[in-house]
């Protein structure tokens, strides 16, 4: 007879301790070991003597068809997903709890039961009641959408075997199903484990896309998605502030797409609206005149975003360590690119607290943002305004060289398509170092050294102060 045994298990990564102990070791977080109960099972022959089938084995020479897919109706959700749900596939969807993951996917659900589809959806945070609440509120409860709600992986599992001609099943969340044969408690690592892999097999041997949902907590009470990354097809994040209106969603894996797309979306009284242009929308509150603000030219994936850049500098009060503020952005590379200004410019930054902020919610990556952020500060120190009808783009080394970034033309397409009339770049090696006088209507500055973008921001006249423009729009009236 196998003999339960007890372990300690860290409900944020899945390592196991033979003890209990305040800090995991792999991954440094406090208070995560639960105890879980796992079996032992003696152990047996494999292979041939077990019932083990030869495995086949061909060349990899061969013909390989794109895999077919379910579009969802929803354009961006469809391009973060590389064109749509793949049969077979396990997507998982993870983000902070209330960021609307359950509204998108209730959204898609719908949309693909309209059109002719077999649409599971199980809950297991709320009841159907609630459920046909929220979908009346979108305006979903038409839909033909096939509602449950359960926690059991065992009834689960034999209403899915019945299914024979389901599309797409939803479960959420992962968290709450559970399997009787674990003495853990839901939303273990265990529990998450064990109830992915049965419903992975689901999906692979049915044939029907399965959308698992997971949250992400700070405290790590919850196992997460970065639990079951490794188990799934494709794994995207939904990103936002609850309080902001925007809402991104992002792909960190998958098998069947680009990693690198993202999908913009807009939180409504109605629910999440589709964001075709995202550059107009991060930009529709922008105020020209302004010092400490640049347009950043960036891409995300194979779609160009503009996004607006502030930076603010003012004088510490506290007399010790200046403070460095980073929302959006890498604040080991912010750290990196004052230095550079500093030593290499001979723009004075070290003194002052810096707050450095990307507008709109958006979090860039890429390095190509360097050329943006560094226009941003010195514009910030300088009380020089920008030219705002400029946008910049290009990678900054620790000389000050600014280097070559890719996807350049439709970087200037998308600035020249929202009325943009200048842009900042790199110096084009390819062209010998000659400067481009035009692209697509956009006036180019090509530069290959921080000191010349220093140099025109420091001979600006400055910025107007706020209570000059307050002045000159009171005056002008009377003047009328």
């Amino acid at each position: 007879m196998a003999k339960p045994t007890a372990r300690f298990v860290c409900q944020s990564c899945g390592a196991v301790a033979p003890k209990w102990q305040g800090r995991c070791d792999a991954c440094g977080e406090w208070n995560t070991l639960t105890e879980e109960v796992a079996e032992i099972r003696a152990p047996g022959p494999a292979g041939k003597a077990a019932g083990g089938r030869r495995v086949e084995f061909v060349s990899l020479k061969g013909r390989a068809a794109p895999p077919p897919r379910t579009e969802s109706g929803m354009a961006e959700l469809d391009r973060v997903l590389g064109g749509g749900f793949v049969p077979g596939s396990v997507v998982l969807v993870g983000g902070d709890p209330g960021i609307g993951k359950s509204t998108i996917l209730l959204q898609a659900a719908a949309r693909i039961a309209s059109a002719g589809r077999r649409v599971l959806y199980i809950s297991g945070e709320e009841a159907i009641d609630q459920v046909r609440l929220r979908a009346l509120r979108l305006g979903l409860s038409e839909s033909p959408l096939g509602l449950a709600a359960s926690t059991s992986l065992r009834d689960i599992a034999a209403s899915l075997e019945e299914e024979k001609e389901a599309t797409l099943v939803i479960i959420d969340s992962i968290q709450t199903v559970w399997l009787d044969s674990l003495d853990s408690a839901p939303g273990t690592v265990s529990q998450v484990r064990a109830c992915a892999a049965e419903l992975t097999r689901l999906a692979k041997t049915r044939g029907f896309a399965v959308v698992l949902v997971g949250h992400v907590t700070k405290e790590g009470t919850l196992a997460g998605p970065r639990v079951l990354e490794h188990m799934v097809d494709a794994t995207l994040y939904f990103e936002g502030d609850r309080g902001h209106q925007f809402r991104i969603l992002r792909a960190v894996k998958n098998r069947f797409g680009a990693t690198d797309e993202i999908g913009v979306f807009e939180m409504t009284d109605r629910g999440l609206v589709e964001v075709a242009n995202p550059s107009a929308l991060f930009l529709a509150e922008r105020r020209g005149n302004i010092s400490g603000s640049a347009v950043f030219a960036g891409m995300e994936g194979t779609r160009p975003v503009l996004v607006e850049i502030q930076a603010l500098l003012s004088p510490s009060a506290s007399g010790g360590s200046p403070r460095r503020q980073v929302v959006g952005w890498d604040s080991g590379r912010l750290a990196m690119l004052m230095a550079v200004l500093e030593s290499r410019c001979r723009v004075s930054l070290g003194q002052n607290d810096v707050y450095l902020n990307i507008a709109g919610g958006l979090r860039i990556n890429e390095p190509a943002a360097d050329l943006a952020v560094a226009a941003a500060l010195v514009s910030a120190a300088t009380d020089r305004p920008t030219d705002p009808g400029s946008v910049f783009f290009g990678e900054v080394g620790l000389s000050g060289e600014v280097r070559q970034v890719s996807q350049t033309d439709l970087r200037l397409r998308e600035a020249a398509k929202l009325g943009f009339s200048a842009a900042m770049l790199p110096r084009r090696v390819a062209r010998g170092g000659r400067a481009a006088a035009a692209h697509d209507g956009l006036r180019l500055s090509e530069i290959g050294h921080l000191v010349d973008l220093v140099a025109p921001l420091a001979a600006a006249p400055p910025a107007r102060k706020e209570k000059d423009r307050d002045k000159e729009r009171k005056e002008k009236p009377a003047a009328e």
